[in-house]
């Protein structure tokens, strides 16, 4: 069901900020690695990079799903389609995150894995921002 800060919007801001701030210095540093040419640790930091989107972004958009739209829709029928979009940011995450560990895998780490990298935050971006406005009332 998740706690009561998915509930109050300035603690479920301070939580996409958050995660999207450690989202982004992760990947600086995986970036800044490969200008150093250390290779091998940036390929493990972009390991680590990875880990953290499951143990931290996704793992929210878990509990998100796990009550909270639920809850939300309940209150407002009306966000019954926003509900529905909002979870499909969330896939499109989480394969995101699949398929750039399949690929960092077998080819390491690319250029392609970067661009994947950058691509998450992005949707990650506009889906708090969605999320926040569809949910909250918040511009």
């Amino acid at each position: 069901m998740g706690g009561p800060s998915l509930r109050q919007l300035h603690a479920h801001h301070a939580i996409h900020e958050g995660g999207l701030s450690g989202a982004i210095g992760k990947t600086e540093e995986v970036e800044e690695l490969l200008e150093a040419k250390e290779f091998e640790v940036a390929r493990q930091a972009a390991e680590h990079l990875l880990e953290y989107w499951e143990t931290r972004i996704l793992s929210h958009a878990d509990a998100e799903e796990d009550g909270f739209y639920q809850e939300m829709e309940e209150k407002q029928p009306d966000l019954h389609n926003a509900v529905i979009r909002l979870t499909r940011d969330h896939e499109i995450l989480r394969i995101i995150v699949r398929d750039t560990k399949a690929r960092l895998a077998r080819e390491g780490l690319t250029p392609e894995v970067l661009h994947q990298f950058h691509a998450l935050l992005v949707v990650n971006a506009v889906h708090s921002r969605d999320e926040e406005r569809l949910l909250f009332g918040e511009a």
